[in-house]
């Protein structure tokens, strides 16, 4: 049997860590349970390790973000399965069995999510991973259950073991020797897409990346930043450029990246029509960041990108042309 580390992430969480820790105490006695703390400024820590002295408390010396929030707190967790969960997550009873199982029976099989289901309402995925992502040619995220802004309810649709490209960072599950072999996150992304960067550099190792429907979470979403902040929305541009640099093949790379930026700037003019001038700046700086670190990101390419990493040409035109909106395998 793997030992099982769940490891949440928090920054001045109090009120999350109060609403949200009782199901993960509750549903995880298998698993030893960290809270990995970015040098919070309100008394989260405290709370903790008052209500809650089972668990292991990971002082980290700075506000790191995601990448490096949890680079460094993993470091010295030795557990054999890192579950690495937002504090917005609600567990639910039997949620761990399903996914030791899946890494028990296939030694291929590296990273897994459940499914994300959304705590406002239940009944639907949930914006930041649904059933499963996976990527356009040109670096578009999407996720079976949801494409683009359109959420599906769960039906019992995609109630299988699939395998994907991309693991949600809401709810991350990853073998210890596999995460410290890829050198964990990418600490330059601060937050947002380092777990697709992270998936797409164990694609690139030929590691598998599942989705497992039998474990399910509920997630809030858009507690730390909505997904209409401008800083959002210059980390998702940015990083999602600097993650193509770094992946996508070489042969592609030229072409990709020049209907990529065309497609940016059509994206930069929605935002312009609808008075959202924060954003349209945002996505200019996201491209002025990524022209001055183009030769750093080449450096980190690795020796092999594999050409299959893209299931649909232009998940955009799909949905905007061809009324595109609910997934297709």
């Amino acid at each position: 049997m793997k030992s099982i580390a769940v490891v949440i992430l928090n920054w001045n969480g109090k009120k999350l860590l109060e609403q949200f820790l009782p199901s993960v105490t509750a549903y995880s006695p298998e698993a030893q349970i960290y809270v990995a703390d970015n040098a919070s400024t309100d008394d989260s820590v405290a709370f903790v390790q008052a209500a809650y002295p089972e668990i292991k408390i990971i002082n980290n010396k700075g506000n790191y973000g995601y990448a490096k929030g949890y680079n460094v707190a993993l470091k010295d967790v030795e557990e054999d399965i890192y579950a690495l969960v937002n504090s917005d997550v609600e567990v639910t009873e039997g949620w761990l069995q399903p996914i030791e199982a899946l890494f028990e029976r296939d030694n291929e099989t590296a990273i897994i999510q459940p499914k994300i289901l959304d705590y406002k309402n239940k009944t639907h995925f949930e914006y930041a991973g649904a059933a499963g992502g996976f990527l356009d040619k040109y670096g578009y995220p999407y996720c079976r259950g949801r494409i683009l802004e359109t959420i599906e309810e769960d039906k019992g649709q995609y109630n299988d073991e699939s395998e994907i490209f991309w693991a949600s960072g809401a709810c991350f599950f990853i073998r210890k020797d596999v995460y410290r072999s890829l050198n964990g996150f990418d600490e330059d992304f601060f937050a947002h897409q380092e777990e697709i960067d992270l998936c797409w550099r164990a694609f690139n190792k030929n590691y598998k990346i599942r989705f497992c429907s039998a474990s399910i979470i509920y997630h809030v979403g858009g507690a730390t930043l909505s997904s209409t902040n401008p800083h959002k929305t210059f980390l998702n541009f940015r990083n999602s450029l600097w993650m193509m640099l770094k992946n996508v093949p070489t042969p592609q790379l030229i072409p990709v990246f020049v209907v990529r930026l065309l497609l940016d700037g059509l994206a930069g003019c929605l935002f312009l029509s609808k008075g959202q001038f924060a954003n349209l700046f945002a996505i200019l700086k996201a491209h002025f960041y990524f022209y001055i670190k183009i030769f750093y990101f080449l450096n980190k390419r690795e020796s092999k990108q594999y050409n299959n990493y893209y299931k649909t040409n232009s998940i955009a035109y799909r949905y905007y042309a061809k009324n595109g909106k609910v997934f297709v395998p």
